[in-house]
């Protein structure tokens, strides 16, 4: 049986996820606030955590960014807002998927599934060469920042590391935006969702890559995006 730890202080959402959840075969732990949050990942440990983005004290962002700095347990964040702005953050922070409040319970428990089998079966970037060395840039994945020919490194963040390193492991090849989005976030774009856009042109600043005319990350009308340098791998 799985162990979720869900973290919201909406009392009546909280009882309907536990009720909804333990029916169907979860083993469900509930709290309300960070500080309650961390006492529980003391006594046991959880196979995913559903993380509200409005909680009082520490909010879901920088809770998200606590547990990742330190675990690699899966967490679905919740928000009532669902602006794009608060997803993109929520997956640079290390979130593996968001769901918008209101939402239909059913909804949650397919992203959880799907969350857990992605995270379980290894469907997640592959991590096996150490280095990822391109049109003299680097990409370290143990440290997992992006590293220039003369050494200075640049810190990502979790979402443009994701982001890079797929494009990375697939040189010349071009990727769809439902691609990118099911590494970020486990699920093909919504209509008019800009997360993978947005992200691109972070990137691009990161590598100098000229946004009017960028030679490293290509867009490919209608189809998507492709890193155009050939890579090379290093243990």
């Amino acid at each position: 049986m799985k162990r979720l730890l869900v973290v919201d202080d909406d009392k009546a959402l909280r009882k309907l996820l536990g009720d909804y959840l333990g029916e169907n075969g979860y083993n469900v732990t509930l709290v309300s606030d960070g500080e309650a949050m961390r006492e529980e990942l003391v006594r046991a440990a959880f196979d995913l955590i559903i993380l509200d983005l409005m909680l009082p004290g520490e909010d879901g962002l920088t809770l998200c960014r606590d547990l990742r700095a330190r675990s690699k347990v899966p967490i679905l964040m919740l928000t009532a807002r669902g602006d794009e702005l608060d997803r993109i953050i929520g997956l640079e922070m290390g979130a593996d998927d968001y769901l918008a409040k209101p939402f239909n319970p059913r909804e949650l428990l397919a992203r959880i599934k799907n969350i857990l089998r992605r995270t379980q079966n290894g469907v997640n970037p592959v991590a096996a060469p150490r280095l990822l060395i391109f049109a003299g840039w680097t990409l370290d994945l143990s440290a997992r920042h992006l590293i220039d020919s003369e050494g200075v490194v640049s810190p990502l963040s979790n979402g443009e590391f994701k982001l890079l390193q797929v494009l990375a492991e697939h040189p010349r090849k071009i990727l769809s935006r439902d691609q990118l989005t099911d590494v970020l976030s486990g699920r093909e774009a919504l209509p008019y969702d800009r997360t993978i856009d947005v992200m691109i042109s972070r990137l691009r600043r990161c590598l100098r890559d000229d946004a009017r005319d960028p030679q490293l990350i290509k867009t490919i009308r209608n189809e998507g995006y492709m890193l155009s340098a050939t890579v090379e791998q290093q243990a």
